[in-house]
């Protein structure tokens, strides 16, 4: 089954009959995932990946999202065993959302070129999640350390824009992100003292440093 996780053939996973039901049954403005692509600083955070402390969170949602967790998790095992893959599973909460991560030796195939498969299997299991408890999923998948990777690299890249744009005063695109990746370059932006947005379109929405 090995085979079947190659890159090219992974990009478009499609969703087994069981999340595609869910994917139907699922309210059209929530399989949009609106919190994420709604990426623009401009908006209220609730609707974004907010970084709120776990103290901030109610013990029954903390148990609700453990909850969440642990359904995600036993998917995602299942779809390693499926695949012939080996990897180890680790659940927390982060903030307001579940947070899993996949640690392996040999897992690119399941990040794809740019994360694309990545994304692909965050939406498939947040849809398996949907199914089980009939609850949105915002659950934040990472797999091989590949989005705290990618966290570290946009923070830096929002710091050397951010004084370029401090040097010129003129504002400064950036190259089209993901929804993820816009948010993290939106909140380092915002806590230099800048401001940001997100202007084009989807797949090639992209993050504009504005001056003071």
């Amino acid at each position: 089954m090995t085979e079947q996780w190659d890159e090219q053939a992974a990009e478009t996973p499609e969703p087994s009959a069981e999340v595609a039901v869910a994917l139907e049954d699922q309210p059209q403005d929530e399989a949009n995932d609106s919190d994420e692509a709604n990426d623009s600083g401009e908006v209220d955070e609730s609707a974004e990946e907010a970084e709120t402390a776990d103290a901030d969170v109610p013990s029954s949602r903390v148990a609700q999202l453990e909850s969440e967790g642990d359904i995600a998790a036993d998917y995602l095992e299942e779809l390693l065993d499926i695949a012939d893959l080996d990897g180890d599973l680790d659940m927390d909460v982060e903030g307001d959302r579940a947070a899993v991560s996949i640690v392996g030796a040999d897992l690119n195939q399941l990040v794809g070129r740019d994360g694309e498969v990545l994304e692909a299997l965050q939406e498939l299991t947040r849809l398996a999640g949907y199914r089980e408890t009939g609850e949105r999923s915002r659950l934040m998948l990472d797999i091989s350390g590949y989005r705290a990777d990618k966290r570290s690299e946009l923070e830096k890249l929002a710091e050397s824009t951010v004084a370029q744009v401090r040097e010129s005063g003129a504002p400064a695109s950036l190259a089209p992100m993901s929804p993820f990746e816009r948010k993290v370059v939106h909140d380092a932006v915002a806590a230099a003292g800048l401001t940001s947005e997100s202007e084009g379109v989807e797949p090639r929405r992209f993050v504009v440093v504005l001056p003071q």
